[in-house]
């Protein structure tokens, strides 16, 4: 299963290299905006106006971590890479500041054992404009529903976390983008009176829009 991750991995990131590619030469055929006037300050890409909001949405896998797990708790060390996807609402305050909400959900097994986990997230991100290309990190707070079925163990619980995130966007047109991002989720929510950390990285593809 983590050879078969490994590839999935490999095979989004040409893709989005891939796309990134294609979205410059599709964008630069879409509009064509003459130079500025020598010292006039330019202006952020069309994508980048105060205000925007767009809707997004990503799919892709789950990471665990490979902490051992302990009869006091511990992590997810020996569960296979488990699948991920989320979808959200963002706007654009600025060129370089974007704040937005998500929702989504991920898992992984270790034979019969499976643990999941539901997000309710806010966060900010930090973006450097570009008309094409543009790389981002982000970070923030939210809600985390989880649930593990361990021998032993067959609980929920509700926690509060965070995550950080680093990512680009290949913009197609002034109004959609290919989004390849990397999340990592901090939470350690509480099952039966066990603290278990079920962190780790999703790596995800997917497409802003935005209206």
């Amino acid at each position: 299963m983590r050879k078969s991750a490994v590839l999935f991995l490999t095979g989004l990131l040409c893709a989005a290299l891939a796309s990134a590619a294609w979205a410059q030469d599709r964008y630069e055929r879409y509009e064509r905006v003459p130079p500025p006037r020598r010292g006039a300050s330019t202006p952020p890409p069309q994508h980048a106006v105060h205000g925007q909001t767009y809707f997004f949405g990503h799919i892709g896998l789950f990471e665990p971590n490979d902490d051992d797990p302990t009869l006091t708790g511990g992590g997810l060390g020996g569960y296979d890479t488990g699948g991920s996807f989320d979808i959200g609402i963002g706007s654009r305050v600025s060129p370089n500041l974007a704040i937005e909400g998500t929702f989504g959900a991920y898992g992984a097994d270790r034979g019969p054992d499976e643990v999941s986990v539901a997000p309710l997230t806010f966060g900010v991100r930090l973006i450097l404009p570009a008309p094409v290309i543009e790389p981002y990190i982000g970070a923030g707070l939210g809600i985390y529903f989880a649930s593990l079925d361990e021998p032993g163990i067959d609980d929920s619980d509700t926690t509060v976390g965070g995550y950080g995130s680093l990512g680009l966007d290949a913009w197609l047109n002034p109004r959609m983008a290919l989004n390849f991002e990397g999340k990592y989720h901090w939470v350690e929510p509480e099952f039966n009176g066990i603290d278990v950390d079920v962190s780790g990285w999703t790596v995800s593809l997917g497409v802003r829009i935005s209206f």
